[in-house]
């Protein structure tokens, strides 16, 4: 009989796990009456035609397996977007398919191909903060460069001087339009980006139907450049997970081979099929959600607060009189949650999500409150 070894659980995990400091998603709790602003869902539901289809979907098919490729929603993604199913792969929600990049396309250490290029990730700061965490996943190299104080992509020109910017990464993530700051970006400035670029760039475009303009068309363009979509932010279906990217055959083929076998559930398959049924429904909280935004960033300027633009379901914003973290206290014991970032270049900011004009109105009421008397006035 062999011997029994009394063993620490701890040594049994990755070094690089056990230091591993894990995204942390917005506060989810379950407190009555309570208004989340807190992680940028939208506020109204879905079309009545997807939960329809997600309810006629609860029958015999349950035990089965959903379709492996999510060819039908493939089919549609592609037909919206002008391209072909070959150009799109569908995943559980983006941030999925934002992993499964890591390790289609970067060397976990310095490997067979070109030196520390090929194991690197690179982002722009301040931006998503599950990317620093995919790349300490994967154990690659980050090349973190900042924005320019009000966010904005700094141009090529000055990207090439600083020498800062890797134009040689393996791959490079773009949130546009920028989160936590709300910041859109022309597609002019992203495709030179793009064009200078030599290893893959997703432009993360989660919060796309809230902006000006998009960058589909880089995608279909250019065998380097990725288009990454939620059904989540714009479309109400944060629960069900469904995203999905655009880009060359070649790279969709290279992350489809090591995806999971059924990665999208069936039910969100069906819901994503009948949310593109009904575009015209969404479109129009598109424009109603824009207009709450615009007027939530008019009365809390006038209230004090420093708002900058957004072309996003959020504002970021610098409140008056008290410090960001205070109001962030402050409103969550008024049952309002909004979102508070430590990071230095937003630390004097809140995130606020756009609600409805009902939960709009109510943040106001309560600023006003708050500012009136420097504390909680009751009622």
């Amino acid at each position: 009989m062999g011997m029994m070894f009394a063993q620490n659980p701890k040594k049994l995990v990755r070094p690089l796990v056990q230091e591993l400091h894990a995204y942390v998603p917005g506060e989810q709790p379950k407190i009555k009456g309570l208004i989340k602003l807190n992680t940028n869902e939208n506020p109204y539901p879905p079309s009545p035609k997807v939960f329809a289809a997600v309810k006629a979907a609860t029958d015999g098919r349950f035990r089965l397996y959903p379709n492996p490729t999510a060819q039908l929603l493939r089919e549609k993604l592609a037909k919206l977007h002008g391209c072909k199913a070959e150009n799109i792969i569908v995943g559980n929600g983006s941030d999925e398919l934002l992993a499964l990049a890591t390790r289609a396309f970067v060397e976990p250490s310095v490997g067979k191909r070109s030196g520390q290029h090929a194991s690197t990730i690179q982002f722009f700061s301040p931006s998503y903060s599950l990317y620093p965490v995919l790349a300490a996943i994967h154990g690659a190299r980050t090349n973190i460069v900042a924005l320019d104080k009000d966010f904005g992509i700094p141009p090529l020109p000055v990207l090439k001087k600083s020498k800062a910017w890797d134009f040689r990464a393996a791959l490079t993530y773009v949130t546009t339009p920028n989160a936590p700051s709300g910041r859109g970006y022309s597609t002019a400035e992203l495709e030179a980006l793009c064009r200078a670029q030599s290893g893959v760039i997703i432009l993360d475009e989660a919060y796309v139907d809230f902006g000006d303009e998009n960058a589909m068309k880089l995608a279909l363009k250019y065998p380097n450049v990725i288009v990454a979509r939620t059904f989540s932010k714009a479309y109400s279906l944060c629960f069900q997970r469904v995203g999905y990217f655009v880009g060359h055959p070649t790279l969709i083929a290279a992350l489809d081979k090591i995806r999971d076998s059924y990665n999208v559930n069936g039910l969100g398959q069906v819901a994503a099929l009948a949310t593109l049924e009904d575009l015209s429904y969404y479109r129009a909280n598109f424009r109603r959600i824009i207009g709450t935004r615009e007027r939530l960033s008019r009365e809390l300027t006038a209230l004090g607060f420093t708002v900058l633009p957004s072309q996003t379901n959020f504002i970021l914003a610098r409140p008056p009189r008290f410090p960001a973290k205070d109001w962030l206290e402050r409103l969550r014991a008024r049952k309002i949650l909004v979102r508070w970032f430590k990071y230095p270049a937003v630390r004097d900011f809140v995130r606020i999500t756009i609600g409805t004009d009902v939960e709009a109105d109510a943040l106001l009421r309560v600023s006003k409150g708050i500012l009136k008397v420097g504390e909680w006035v009751s009622g």
